[in-house]
């Protein structure tokens, strides 16, 4: 099992610590595949559900005191025909991309953004004064999309070195 030393500065402090790359292997293809599945299955439902709609979220659920509560009520009334279907199509495909490998920065941007938005719905926090779930799967997301976790075992180790990848450079921002 090989191992590495990770040095870095991290705010403002440097630091080091030994890893196995196996482990970190694992560990990041694991997270990415649960991480996929929970986000597909949570769109998919969605999709297949004619009757789903966030309406009755926007408008009955979104606790007393949340400070954009204006924006949701918004959002349920004059913008719900964009509202249902990215959220059921966004989950859905970030999910999907999340297991296959693909895309991995580009979803897990999006994703996290997901849970940004959910999480400032739940505003105040029941339980918790800043960190909740979406805090969670957001910061989740943020690893799995810095470490390129789309290159272990996944499409993107593959997507990299495609012809048209390697002659638009660019797009490796988007894979990983």
């Amino acid at each position: 099992m090989s191992t590495r030393e990770l040095e870095a500065e991290l705010f403002g402090r440097r630091t080091n610590f030994q890893y196995s790359e196996t482990w970190v292997g694992y560990a990041l293809f694991g997270l990415r595949v649960v991480m996929g599945w929970t986000l597909f299955y949570a769109g998919i439902t969605k999709v297949l559900d004619p009757k789903w709609s966030a309406e009755g979220f926007l408008l009955h659920a979104i606790p007393e005191g949340n400070p954009f509560g204006g924006v949701w009520a918004t959002m349920a009334n004059e913008w719900l025909w964009l509202i249902d279907p990215l959220n059921q199509w966004g989950l859905t495909l970030v999910g999907l991309a999340l297991l296959a490998g693909a895309f991995v920065r580009w979803s897990a941007f999006w994703g996290a953004v997901m849970m940004l938005f959910y999480w400032a719905a739940s505003l105040p926090l029941e339980n918790g004064l800043v960190i909740d779930d979406h805090v969670v799967y957001a910061m989740l997301l943020f690893g799995l999309g810095a470490f390129g976790a789309g290159r272990i075992l996944g499409l993107d180790e593959f997507l990299e070195d495609a012809a048209f990848v390697k002659n638009n450079r660019w797009l490796r921002y988007l894979m990983g």
